[in-house]
């Protein structure tokens, strides 16, 4: 069950984030919003002089202000005199304060009646199974998980203690979900790999099984429709403190490495290696058996096509390095301008 969002006075969110107070603090905050937000009671947050100006011009009711700007000129400037609490950093407070007003999903121990529960699993009495959920054979579900509506935990497949399943979430066979996981709606752990060989007679195509399993590490969370597919043998592995996006697809055999970020529509082929800390960007997708090492960033929409070497930064499809892609690009914004020229070199006629 969800909670509301909860409220917080300015004085509990300055104690919580340090924050050097201008005005008054006895103000009751139900929400946050962006410094030009129209609405009461709300907090916005000033990272730059732009914002500022744009606070000065909204309805927020107070804002978290970066040191960096000058708090009591823009305290002075506001006809209103709004209270400001002036931190170090606006967006490291507002994780704090977006953590305080956070609804909190109740965790009520048990197991709804609703519920399929196959004979053999085994269900800590702390975690809380919801309506409609489907708990198969040899399953095994830990201390505290919560485990939320028309959810699948299928056969021998297990979840780690304290980890959250949002509604409609499939564990399948064998799977395995570390502890202080998060896995949102939709999202598909365990499903075959796409992988098929041509038949011997050359007509249509041969099914590959895939007999292995899914892997996920400690406090890693998947995004709502995202799918891991399961190794043809052995594990498709997701390392420690990995997060990944919505709508992301990772492949048969995978494997990733600790506190990677994988954003929306990224896609792995089949046994692709991520090192510790790789950060893709959106619809960026690698191909089969690549290596993608540790620290590589790579850009939005890149495609990568070979290894990469550590702490590299790759742009482009196929993807290269950052630098001469962008050199690249601007000799390509060149060419409108130096073909004529050259043709004119040469003689020939426009």
């Amino acid at each position: 069950m969800q909670n509301a969002v909860k409220t917080a006075t300015l004085r509990e969110i300055a104690e919580l984030t340090g924050a050097r107070v201008i005005g008054s603090v006895d103000l009751t905050i139900k929400g946050l919003g962006t410094p030009e937000s129209k609405g009461e009671a709300l907090l916005g947050f000033v990272r730059d002089r732009r914002y500022a100006d744009q606070f000065i011009k909204g309805d927020c009711a107070a804002a978290l202000v970066t040191s960096d700007v000058d708090a009591d000129a823009l305290h002075a400037s506001d006809p209103r005199s709004r209270p400001l609490l002036v931190v170090p950093d606006a967006n490291l407070a507002l994780i704090k304060v977006l953590t305080l007003l956070a609804p909190q999903t109740t965790h009520v121990p048990g197991v709804h009646p609703t519920a399929v529960i196959h004979s053999t699993a085994k269900i800590h009495p702390s975690a809380s199974i919801g309506p409609f959920v489907f708990v198969g054979e040899e399953a095994h579900i830990g201390a505290n998980v919560i485990i939320r509506d028309h959810c699948t935990i299928a056969f021998g497949a297990s979840i780690g203690d304290r980890s959250l399943l949002h509604p409609g979430v499939r564990v399948l066979d064998r799977c395995v979900v570390g502890t202080d996981c998060i896995l949102h709606s939709g999202c598909v752990l365990g499903a075959d790999g796409f992988g098929f060989h041509p038949a011997a007679d050359g007509k249509g195509l041969v099914k590959i099984p895939h007999i292995g399993n899914v892997v996920i590490h400690d406090h890693v969370e998947i995004g709502a429709n995202s799918c891991v597919d399961r190794a043809k043998f052995g594990s498709t592995i997701v390392g420690a403190g990995t997060k990944i996006d919505n709508h992301v697809q990772v492949g048969h055999g995978c494997k990733i490495g600790r506190c990677c970020i994988l954003c929306g529509g990224v896609g792995l082929a089949g046994s692709v290696v991520l090192g510790d800390g790789v950060q893709l960007a959106g619809q960026v997708g690698v191909a089969d058996n690549i290596h993608v090492a540790a620290g590589t960033k790579v850009a939005a929409g890149a495609g990568v096509s070979v290894n990469t070497t550590p702490g590299s930064t790759v742009m482009g499809f196929p993807a290269i390095p950052a630098t001469q892609y962008r050199r690249n690009l601007v000799a390509f914004r060149m060419l409108s301008e130096l073909v004529p020229k050259i043709r004119k070199l040469l003689g020939e006629t426009p």
